[in-house]
């Protein structure tokens, strides 16, 4: 693709996203006010497909009870049957909506706290656009809308069990994530390691209980449950590395529920985030260790499970170098910002341990953001001007990559 081409390709997707833009806000305030849980996103699915169905494209067979797989066909002059493919999740949290805004959630503790509403009209704004532009298509568009984000295991790895990418094999994959601390119509790119992987951390420490005033004669598990969760803080600073990053952070402690008795049992959970799978491995075995030899020392008996969540999100460098590229084209350089790795987690990670892909920040921030206005909070408000960059940016994406020499 010429200079000139790309040029005035991006002018004509900036033209039709500005057009299709109030069409794409109604369908995500439709998703917004009917928030659906993991697994429960029946409503989001028919309105997607019966979308989808208005443009043309017909899903494919459906591999999970939820979501929907769907390809767009190019007509290009050079199709080399060659295949890039679009994500966005679906399912909202369990949640309270405290917005005042007109479509606010419909549904008592479901709210899309996390953008995922934005994510689907994006893709739905994007596939309008490469519907009506498949002369530009140099190669097919598969269009994933996953459920399940939200919730381990996730729908990306049922559906890569479900032969997925077995019976499509794109050459790359792209995604986005709305992000408050970026700038409306901007995106920000990590090449590398960019999500963490997350584990989920369950301890139940069990001792004698007994009357407070003679703990001598209890097991304490509640002195017990303290000194381990202080243990377990070392083995971030003193058995990972310092150039690699880890967080454990012991979330909640359930014990007792009187103040003159001690109870006999104590029941913790947390989570550990890693950025590196040796390291991740290091520290689940390190810390099987130190919970099981404090609560023996304390005289006590402590069980640990580990939930394993998420692995590392990995960005292609060639991939998101293009991604950078098709980005710089389409927003201008002042638009495209280097991201530091982040400690939040991401099912998109499956998605990358198959084939090459990039999974980006878009911006949903504004100059002065209200500090609540934060990712899984009961008030979180992206800008909805992202609905424009974020389907026009797909769209340029998907094109760009099918004609990559």
């Amino acid at each position: 693709m010429t200079t000139a081409h790309s040029t005035t390709l991006a002018e004509q997707i900036r033209a039709r996203a500005r057009e299709i833009f109030p069409e794409v806000v109604s369908l995500r305030r439709d998703i917004h006010a009917h928030p659906e849980l993991s697994y429960e996103e029946v409503r989001t699915t028919a309105l997607v497909k019966e979308y989808l169905l208005a443009l043309g494209i017909t899903p494919e067979p459906s591999l999970l009870e939820t979501g929907v797989v769907a390809l767009i066909r190019g007509e290009g002059r050079s199709n080399r049957g060659e295949l890039v493919a679009l994500r966005a999740d679906i399912d909202a949290l369990p949640l309270t909506e405290e917005n005042s805004h007109g479509f606010c959630s419909l549904e008592a503790g479901k709210m899309h706290a996390c953008g995922h509403d934005m994510h689907t009209a994006m893709l739905l704004g994007a596939a309008k656009i490469l519907s009506g532009m498949r002369g530009e298509l140099n190669g097919d568009v598969l269009l994933i809308f996953q459920p399940a984000e939200e919730k381990a295991p996730g729908g990306a790895k049922p559906l890569l069990d479900g032969g997925l990418f077995r019976r499509f094999k794109p050459l790359a994959i792209i995604g986005q994530h709305c992000f408050p601390n970026v700038p409306t119509g901007s995106v920000a790119l990590c090449k590398g390691s960019f999500m963490a992987a997350a584990d989920e951390l369950y301890c139940t420490v069990t001792g004698q209980g007994g009357h407070a005033s003679a703990p001598h004669k209890a097991a304490d598990p509640v002195l017990a449950s303290a000194h381990i969760i202080t243990a377990v803080q070392h083995l971030v600073s003193r058995v990972t590395p310092p150039h690699e990053p880890a967080v454990i952070s012991i979330a909640s402690i359930h014990g007792g529920n009187a103040p003159n008795v001690i109870p006999r049992q104590v029941t913790m959970s947390g989570t550990m985030r890693t950025m590196n799978e040796d390291v991740r491995f290091l520290l689940q075995e390190k810390l099987r260790q130190t919970v099981t030899h404090v609560a023996e020392g304390l005289g006590v008996k402590a069980e640990l499970e580990i939930r394993k969540g998420y692995p590392v999100l990995y960005n292609d460098p060639v991939v998101t170098e293009q991604a950078r590229v098709a980005c710089t084209e389409y927003l201008g350089s002042d638009k495209v910002l280097q991201s530091e790795p982040i400690m939040t987690a991401e099912d998109f990670a499956y998605y990358l341990q198959e084939v090459p892909g990039s999974f980006w920040q878009i911006g949903t921030g504004v100059a002065e953001q209200d500090k609540s206005n934060t990712l899984h909070s009961p008030t979180f408000n992206p800008e909805e001007g992202a609905l424009e960059t974020g389907s026009g940016l797909l769209a340029y994406t998907a094109i760009r990559f099918l004609c990559w020499e």
